[in-house]
Order: C-alpha cells, then sequence, then structure tokens
C-alpha cells in the first residue's frame, strides 16, 4: 500500500516552468535607473592639476548654476620639465581674455535663477603662480561673476596625543 504522504516516484514528478514575462519589464525598469542616476561627464580635461588641501571645506550647492575653471598643466607635458600653465574652460584651453566670453556663454545658457546664483569654482593646481589666479579673478570681476569658489580636499585633521602623567 502506498503512503500519500510520501514522496512519489520520480517519475512522477515534474519541474515546474519558470514564468518570465515581467523580466523585461524589470530589466527595462533597471535600465531607466541608471540612466536617471548616472552623471555624464561633460568636460574633458586636458590640463592636469593636483589640488590642494584646506581646512575649512564647503559642499556646493545648487550644481546648475556652477561654472568651472581649471587651471594646470597640459596632460601632454612631461612631469617637472614644463612650468607654464593653462586655463581650460569647458573643452578649451584658452586665454585670461577669453574668460569674459566664457561667462557670457554660461549664463546665457542658465535660467534667470540660476544666473543670479552664478558660481565660478576655480580647480587649480597647488603650484599655480598666484600672479595668474589673480589675473582670472579680475577677468570674473569686470564680468560681474563675483562669487568664486576654490576646489580644495579636506586637510586631515592632526594627530594629537594625550600623555597622561
Amino acid at each position: 500500500m502506498r503512503n500519500r504522504y510520501f514522496a512519489r516516484n520520480s517519475e512522477d514528478r515534474d519541474v515546474p516552468m519558470l514564468n518570465t514575462s515581467s523580466l523585461p519589464d524589470l530589466i527595462f525598469t533597471v535600465l531607466f535607473f541608471f540612466m536617471i542616476v548616472t552623471h555624464m561627464r561633460d568636460v574633458d580635461l586636458k590640463v592636469r592639476y593636483e589640488v590642494p588641501q584646506g581646512t575649512e571645506i564647503q559642499k556646493l550647492g545648487h550644481k546648475a548654476s556652477v561654472v568651472h575653471i581649471y587651471v594646470g598643466r597640459r596632460m601632454d607635458a612631461v612631469a617637472g620639465a614644463d612650468d607654464e600653465f593653462f586655463i581650460q574652460l569647458n573643452n578649451d584651453v584658452a586665454t585670461i581674455d577669453d574668460i569674459q566670453a566664457f561667462i557670457d556663454s554660461e549664463r546665457s545658457r542658465m535660467n534667470s535663477e540660476d544666473q543670479g546664483r552664478l558660481t565660478v569654482s576655480i580647480k587649480a593646481d597647488r603650484d599655480v603662480p598666484m600672479g595668474l589666479i589673480s589675473d582670472i579673478k579680475y577677468a570674473l570681476q569686470q564680468n560681474y561673476a563675483l562669487r568664486i569658489n576654490y576646489s580644495a580636499t579636506e586637510k586631515p585633521a592632526a594627530n594629537i596625543i594625550n600623555v597622561k602623567r
């Protein structure tokens, strides 16, 4: 007599089919998520810069109103051999005279709310002469771009050792 609570013979068992009808919906949902979250780089760097360290670091808000100016040595320059620094505006290496036209074009692309919050972020190498930075600041002031930010990394806190006596 066969007990109905025990497993059936192996020939009686069938493997159920996997339902894949919702798989395309899941794939397109994940694809859409990554398309929304991923940020594509707009600028190809043509200058090499080593960001200085600072102690009073704050994050920038309203990234839609931030314009970046890169200052450093050319990527193809041999390290240590070239002391000439270059300015990069978007994807072009430029001069100080090009900054005013660059700011005007960036302002015209922004909506009116972001135009009032325009912030210029200078990402400069730590060895850039202060005279070049002053010339860039003067060109920005001539174009009424008065909010200037300097990019830096956070300086690690000094290790303080307390010794009990």
